[in-house]
């Protein structure tokens, strides 16, 4: 059973991993505009795993008792000056989302809500992928700053990730 507040804290963290999903996908569209098209995959597959994420957190309200409502979304940040800039506003966006796991643990944790600091384990351990994702790109892109060369390489090793779903249930 999940408690009031906690149920509200879950609930609000579908919108945001929907919204993050959002977010990545106007990412996307800035790079397919820039013929950027494998940096365009790349967060193209991002926007999936995290609406993937946020029928993680509809799934386990459901099945724990509750009822998933679905808030409104904010409007992404769409324009920027450089894929680093890009990659950079998706580390602190990353950052932003853990922190806020973070907290959902420790409600759950305060709570004694067992059921739901297992399911959150998941996504505690998925964080520490995604930020180390995002600092592995602006790592390399900083490498290449300037040489058109090294980032249409890049280009093309973003090109070849590819979504695979996670089980969708904790």
């Amino acid at each position: 059973m999940l408690s009031p507040k906690l149920l509200d804290a879950l609930n609000d963290q579908i919108s945001k991993e929907f919204f993050s999903g959002y977010l990545y996908k106007a990412m996307a569209a800035y790079f397919a505009d820039e013929d950027l098209t494998g940096f365009a995959n790349w967060m193209h597959v991002q926007a999936l795993e995290e609406l993937t994420h946020g029928e993680r957190f509809f799934r386990f309200i459901n099945d724990a008792g509750g009822r998933a409502v679905m808030l409104p979304l904010d409007t992404p940040k769409n324009d920027f000056n450089s894929p680093l800039e890009v990659f950079e506003y998706g580390l602190e966006h990353e950052r932003f989302v853990t922190g806020r796991i973070n907290a959902l643990m420790d409600l759950a944790r305060k709570e004694s809500n067992h059921a739901a600091a297992i399911a959150l384990e998941w996504f505690v351990t998925e964080q520490v992928e995604e930020e180390s994702n995002f600092s592995s790109w602006i790592k390399k892109l900083k490498m290449v700053a300037g040489d058109g060369r090294g980032l249409l390489m890049l280009d093309q090793e973003a090109a070849g990730r590819v979504f695979s779903p996670t089980a969708l249930t904790p």
